[in-house]
């Protein structure tokens, strides 16, 4: 009798079992598929913290196009679900999550994290599990390439890298901008920005050489007074600014320099592209003269409809990192609509087949290394309204 009752046990722990793993619950198990209601798709994103802009601003196009796709049906006939969760602009919590959305909570694929540091302490966990991870701002070269110079297999993005940036940004400044004296401003304690200004270097040097940089400054994220670099700045004759930091330092670098009476033009990367943050700093109206390159302009001709539709729904006008979170679930849920079979292998497999996205950031198919092909918008801010300059080609 009392074996019995153990074995009636052990049946009816294998039913529950197996019900809530057919149920898609998410607890546990080996994850990755939709044989639930819903296709569950990871969002692992810095809603908090010190880089917190980008990732709201992400999430906010995500949700809309996921909202899109669920209107219209969604995939197969399954709605899209995301599982957002925050990770404090912290690498060591994105990598927590990135465990977390693997192995507990049956996602296809993780979107994020909006930053490269965030993104790359996801690696490991992303070879462990098997499953993709698509970032729509890390920036960093290397991002998606091992130390050996293969692919990281799981790795992907839908943004340009920083070199792409840094030479892009030179090209502009000595051939649209005129420059010849140039000032190059870089945060030492990320290597975003190290990164773009030294692709920014040695493209003057490669192809302007009549474009000398006169003078070099280096500021450290968190810091708030920067009297000191640009007293040291106004001690030389130059035309311009190149400082490719974020927003956060931007903003206050901006404020100061027009506030000591620099009112040369300053230029930076797609760490510029934050508007309203950097405008409550500086003061719209003199918000005049800031150069960046990114990956959206609202008065771009590609992004007429988009920006009319954010418009719509929101009230307001898009930025690059709401238009490349919209791109961003779209290029999955694309996948997902590809896939052979709605796994994370199935996901996986999708993003590696050559397929062309047509997206409001642009259209583009992934090289080698995960990385795409894609054109690159130069904007300028008038009066703190990014105004669309141009559209680069790589």
């Amino acid at each position: 009798m009392k074996m019995k009752k153990w074995f009636i046990a052990l049946v009816v722990l294998a039913f529950v079992a197996t019900a809530f793993a057919g149920c898609g619950s998410g607890n546990g198990g080996n994850g990755g598929d939709a044989d639930g209601e819903t296709i569950k798709i990871g969002a692992n994103f810095e809603l908090s913290g010190a880089v917190a802009k980008y990732g709201e601003d992400t999430m906010e196009g995500i949700k809309l196009a996921v909202e899109e796709v669920n209107a219209a049906g969604g995939i197969d006939g399954k709605k899209v679900e995301l599982v957002t969760l925050d990770n404090t602009s912290d690498s060591a919590e994105a990598k927590a999550i990135a465990t977390r959305l693997a192995t507990q909570e049956n996602v296809l694929a993780i979107i994020g994290p909006a930053t490269t540091g965030a993104t790359q302490a996801t690696i490991p966990v992303t070879e462990e599990n098997q499953i993709a991870v698509i970032t729509a701002s890390g920036t960093a070269d290397n991002l998606t390439v091992k130390d050996d110079g293969t692919v990281n297999e799981y790795i992907f993005r839908i943004c340009f890298y920083d070199s792409v940036q840094g030479k892009i940004g030179a090209n502009f400044a000595a051939d649209n901008m005129g420059a010849k004296k140039v000032v190059l401003i870089s945060d030492n304690s990320n290597d975003y920005s190290m990164g773009i200004a030294k692709s920014f270097k040695e493209t003057l040097a490669e192809s302007w050489t009549d474009v000398e940089i006169v003078r070099e400054e280096n500021i450290t994220a968190g810091d708030t007074d920067f009297s000191a670099v640009l007293t040291n700045i106004k001690a030389v004759d130059f035309d311009m600014i190149y400082a490719p930091v974020y927003d956060t330092e931007a903003a206050l670098l901006i404020k100061q320099a027009r506030d000591l009476g620099i009112d040369a033009p300053i230029m930076g990367a797609d760490g510029f592209d934050s508007a309203s943050a950097m405008g409550e700093v500086i003061g719209m109206e003199n918000f005049n003269n800031v150069f960046f390159t990114g990956h959206f302009a609202a008065g771009d001709p590609m992004a007429v409809d988009f920006t009319a539709l954010y418009q719509e729904k929101l009230n307001k006008e898009p930025n690059g990192f709401n238009a490349l979170g919209y791109d961003l679930a779209n290029y999955v849920m694309q996948a997902c609509e590809r896939a052979e079979e709605l796994t994370k292998e199935g996901v996986h497999a999708a993003l590696l087949d050559g397929s062309t996205f047509s997206g409001v950031t642009g259209t583009f198919t992934l090289d080698e290394f995960h990385n795409p092909i894609k054109s690159v918008v130069v904007n300028e801010y008038v009066q703190g309204v990014p105004t669309f300059k141009a559209r680069v080609e790589p």
